[in-house]
């Protein structure tokens, strides 16, 4: 493996000069330019679109990588005064079709409303309820997704990890900003899922620097993954997981009499459960009398729509894993993660664990197909290369340790940003963020979000500027119509105010 601290003139492997190859190929790449014109409900708005790899520079001035960035930029308009609003999306692995080919950019693959699986052909349509209404918009492919390359092992060790893709990232966003002569606009950042994680931590990097965002849009937040992380001795994500569990269990008429008349009453009744009781159960462990266990299984299987054996069995803890299989067992079914709307046989031989994710498998092919054609045959981009939309190595790899580019080895424990953003929203006293959840995502929980915002180390002066809108779809809320309308609405509302 390479030396990240190697002196000039050290002779590469032959795996870093592969590399370093794949990159230079990608950085001598022309822009790749079209143009066109998008109406929305305000007005026409004519724009161009440039697809570029952005270089990141190394301690020695070479590049170490070459990240792919979207430009979707208003025409006839003065840059300096023109909002600017850079994005991505999460994993880590994931490049930025998502937002946007779902709900940011000028256009969107249309998917069915319910979580179910469309068929082909795919393609992208005309986003009358683009953000391009309000700002120039920026995608950017973290290295290893998308067509984004490191140039070297040491290079990807480093882009494969929080910091170095913090570092990485604020590093594309400022060069192009210089080169693109945006460095007097207002500037806006939106993270989906591991891409708030992200942008919490670029928040305050990007400050380091002298660079304000004037907000920040948290698509389905996971700031705190100790509050998703599902392990032996942390109870957080069992609690805070239960109110979405029994939203979906609602959802798919598991539940009965009071809690089965809606959403919403079986969704307070778990709030306040967990408020209540469920929370200090879990605290005193053992401590529990009979009694009291009994009752608090009882009361789970009644919000879950699990068998209270079950719910004994798991020791009143029911993770997200034991749910997806265990819901819809009796009907032969798996309920989706990332839109717990869906569901999807389980296999004959029926298994314990997830075997795949139902609620990705209605947007995958489409987001992909429609994105390759759109790559292709609108802006000439056309890589034999495959394009890494969910690269599972890159999320098998990754360091999530903080701390890991300095002289310590990195502090343990699951990964915290959320720090950074409140570090961040006290030095800014202009920035404000927007907060949107799905109340059927079971990747990062609506009531997780609660808790992770409600936590901010900052005071309630502060914690004004922070606001959190909820939708009745999954982990990609915009790819529900009314929700992909509402959340324009509420954006648009927010900027406002």
């Amino acid at each position: 493996m390479s030396n990240p601290d190697k002196t000039p003139g050290a002779e590469p492997s032959e795996a870093d000069k592969a590399m370093k190859a794949r990159v230079e190929a990608r950085l001598a790449r022309p822009v790749a330019r079209s143009s066109g014109t998008l109406k929305t409900a305000r007005r026409s708005i004519a724009y161009r679109t440039e697809a570029a790899f952005v270089p990141v520079a190394g301690k020695h001035g070479e590049p170490e990588a070459a990240v792919l960035t979207t430009a979707y930029l208003e025409e006839g308009v003065e840059p300096g005064r023109r909002p600017l609003c850079f994005a991505f999306n999460g994993g880590p692995g994931s490049a930025s079709i998502w937002l946007q080919f779902g709900a940011l950019g000028p256009k969107r693959v249309v998917v069915p409303d319910d979580a179910s699986v469309g068929r082909a052909p795919y393609a992208a349509v005309d986003n009358p309820l683009s953000w391009l209404e309000h700002f120039d918009l920026v995608f950017i492919d973290p290295p290893h997704t998308g067509w984004s390359l490191t140039a070297s092992e040491a290079a990807k060790k480093k882009a494969l990890s929080t910091d170095g893709d913090i570092a990485m990232l604020a590093e594309v966003m400022r060069l192009w900003l210089v080169r693109n002569r945006r460095t007097a606009s207002p500037l806006y950042l939106c993270g989906e899922s591991y891409g708030t994680t992200r942008g919490a931590g670029l928040a305050l990097a990007m400050l380091e620097q002298g660079i304000a965002f004037s907000g920040l849009i948290l698509v389905s937040c996971a700031m705190d993954l100790a509050t998703l992380v599902f392990a032996h001795g942390n109870d957080l994500p069992y609690a805070l997981f239960l109110p979405a569990f029994a939203n979906t269990a609602q959802y798919h008429g598991l539940l009965a009499g009071e809690l089965g008349a809606s959403s919403a009453a079986a969704r307070e009744a778990a709030e306040a459960f967990v408020q209540d009781e469920y929370a200090a159960a879990l605290l005193a462990g053992a401590r529990l009398t009979s009694q009291r266990r009994s009752r608090i299984a009882a009361r789970v299987a009644e919000l879950t729509g699990l068998p209270k054996t079950l719910v004994d069995e798991q020791n009143l803890r029911i993770s997200d894993g034991c749910f997806f299989v265990e819901a819809l067992r009796s009907r032969g079914q798996v309920v989706g993660r990332l839109d717990a709307r869906a569901a999807a046989p389980s296999a004959a031989q029926r298994r314990s664990a997830m075997e795949f994710d139902p609620g990705i498998e209605a947007l995958s092919s489409p987001y992909t197909m429609a994105a390759m054609t759109h790559f292709a045959g609108t802006l000439g981009l056309d890589l034999d290369e495959r394009y890494e939309v969910l690269n599972e190595d890159v999320n098998r790899h990754w360091d999530w340790r903080r701390g890991t580019l300095g002289e310590t080895p990195g502090l343990q424990g699951c990964t915290c940003t959320s720090t950074d953003l409140a570090v961040a929203l006290r030095r800014h006293p202009h920035m404000k963020v927007l907060a949107a959840s799905g109340r059927y995502d079971l990747g990062t929980p609506y009531s997780a979000s609660d808790w992770s915002l409600a936590r901010l180390d900052a005071p309630a002066s502060v914690l004004e500027r922070v606001t959190h809108r909820y939708y009745d779809a999954g982990h990609m809320m915009y790819t529900r119509q009314a929700d992909l309308e509402q959340l324009h609405a509420d954006l648009t509302a927010w900027l406002a105010s």
